[in-house]
């Protein structure tokens, strides 16, 4: 870390840093929070980006107060995540109008879209000002203090143009749908991509087909009882468990309740099994988008996905939608027998590097997947960095960057394992990260299993003694983030001192990692395209919430 970001580790030297720009300070339990004028935003973030090393853009999001609306910033640093910042930018309710952040981070881009789509903030100097979830002719914005829900929506068709002609009258260029509806997209989610040729040359994802107003459900359940069944709906290919922690980490952070340590031993093991689902069910989904491999490597990789499957059924109850973490622990103790539970969780251990060797031999050493991935949608780390990319794909680009030790939650930081990253930025590097980290999450599973055995019968506590109704202070706002399967998955919370949240804002992984898309596709072909797309591993139920 350079001199001059040590000089800025304080609250009160970011704070001079600011300098007359701050207009009052906000208290955010994760994060010093600073409320700086709308058309202070591109100094300001630069400032703080470049003297102060706050490098990641986490999360943008926007709401609507009485006399105000709001964007909050969530800044980080990926050399140290526990490093935050709010940057909090009012507007007036008659006039939302702010500065746009996106040439300070590309991760503004997409996340100042949902903004205006939803809360009706405008974006000075966006270079893209366009609903992003919402179909374009919408009216209104759901979230803002004014919207008419009662009022009736008529969505019109409208003419593919393409945005590229203007500027290439002399070359031959194609206008290209791929989905919404195709299986090399990966759910509902609709590629416009113009093709000069046979390559790519601009790309537009468009997104929003799978919306569902997850954040808006959630800030009308309790904190206690009805908001934790929903985040197994984000991410729903295996992954609810880590999905769940996310949203119990910020909570209880917002409620200040704390785990007992035999809880996040077992919450430790439920969400390494999920990560191995999930990336299982990733490995088998991109043999069959780039090479067609469906009788033996997807078969394979869903033959190993159910076991782990059967695991976490015994656990929780359920195959998909677990609802099995509560706030302060998890529903019930491992299931019983016990013996038999982690004989089944061994013998899934003990299969898995044989396992790992077959995957080896029919995917990283195949000519045709060699062809197809290496050097082949390929993303700079500064660029994923800009983009705010997280898990697999960032530490594909050689990002070294893992909540679980770099933010430790759970039982992470006592226990033995690695961060993988590769150095290639490409297709082919991600799919080795993601397969090295089933091998990673062997070595958690097994040392949880460890413990689990030998720990004392009468020290089996698998939830803290949290009240029936919560009711966090009002005004009390947090962020709080997990390492799920697909990066960063965080929640943001503001209270209003109810038993149900103010704001409640979902960071997705997913949604960060689609937006970088076009830097990895444009200049190559189709077959890339399709090949970038699916190293993503990306599931539309969480881009779109």
């Amino acid at each position: 870390m350079s001199t001059g970001i040590e000089r800025h580790e304080t609250e009160e030297a970011l704070a001079e840093l600011i300098g007359d720009r701050l207009l009052e300070r906000d208290d955010h339990l994760n994060a010093p929070g600073f409320v700086i004028r709308p058309d202070d935003v591109q100094s300001v973030l630069a400032d703080l980006r470049e003297e102060a090393g706050f490098d990641m853009l986490s999360c943008v999001t926007g709401q609507a107060y009485d006399d105000r609306y709001e964007t909050i910033y969530h800044l980080k640093r990926y050399a140290d995540p526990t490093r935050e910042a709010s940057v909090v930018v009012p507007t007036a309710t008659d006039e939302p109008v702010s500065e746009t952040a996106e040439p300070i981070y590309r991760a503004a881009d997409w996340g100042e879209r949902e903004c205006y789509d939803l809360v009706g903030i405008e974006y000075e100097g966006h270079p893209d000002h366009r609903r992003i979830l919402l179909p374009e002719t919408w009216q209104g914005h759901p979230l803002s203090p004014d919207y008419d829900q009662d009022k009736p929506q008529i969505v019109t068709l409208s003419e593919h143009a393409n945005p590229i002609q203007p500027d290439h009258r002399e070359s031959d260029t194609m206008f290209l749908n791929i989905g919404p509806h195709h299986p090399a997209t990966h759910g509902v989610l609709h590629v416009k991509t113009v093709l000069d040729g046979e390559t790519v040359v601009d790309l537009d994802p468009d997104i929003g087909y799978l919306h569902r107003c997850e954040e808006q459900m959630c800030q009308q359940g309790t904190y206690r009882h009805q908001i934790m069944p929903y985040p197994d709906r984000w991410d729903y290919v295996s992954s609810g468990l880590l999905n769940e922690w996310a949203y119990a980490r910020a909570a209880e952070d917002l409620a200040d309740i704390e785990v007992p340590e035999y809880a996040q031993v077992i919450r430790t093991m439920g969400a390494e099994l999920c990560r191995i689902a999930s990336h299982m069910l990733a490995l088998g989904t991109f043999a069959l988008d780039v090479y067609g491999e469906f009788t033996a490597l997807f078969q394979y990789t869903f033959r190993d996905r159910e076991i782990v499957q059967d695991i976490l059924e015994d656990l929780t109850g359920q195959r998909l939608m677990f609802n099995y973490f509560r706030l302060g622990g998890v529903a019930w103790d491992l299931p019983e027998p016990r013996e038999e539970f982690f004989e089944n969780v061994r013998d899934f251990l003990d299969e898995l590097p044989a396992k790992v060797v077959e995957y080896n031999d029919m995917v990283t050493s195949n000519e045709i997947f060699q062809v197809r991935c290496v050097d082949t949608g390929v993303l700079e780390p500064e660029v994923a960095k800009s983009y705010g990319v997280t898990g697999p794909v960032a530490r594909g680009s050689g990002v070294d960057y893992d909540l679980r030790r770099d933010d430790p939650y759970g039982y992470y930081e006592n226990l033995e394992w690695n961060v993988v990253t590769e150095d290639g930025m490409d297709n082919y590097s991600r799919v080795l990260v993601r397969m090295q980290e089933v091998e990673e999450s062997a070595k958690i599973i097994e040392q949880c299993v460890d413990l689990l055995e030998e720990w004392p019968e009468d020290d089996r506590e698998i939830q803290a003694n949290v009240p029936r109704t919560l009711k966090p202070d009002a005004g009390a706002e947090t962020y709080r983030s997990v390492e799920a399967a697909k990066g960063e998955l965080g929640i943001y919370i503001r209270s209003d001192g109810t038993d149900t949240p103010a704001r409640f804002k979902i960071r997705s992984p997913c949604f960060h990692n689609l937006s970088a898309l076009a830097e990895m596709a444009e200049g190559e072909y189709i077959p890339d395209l399709v090949a970038s797309l699916g190293s993503l591993d990306i599931v539309l139920g969480e881009v779109d919430r």
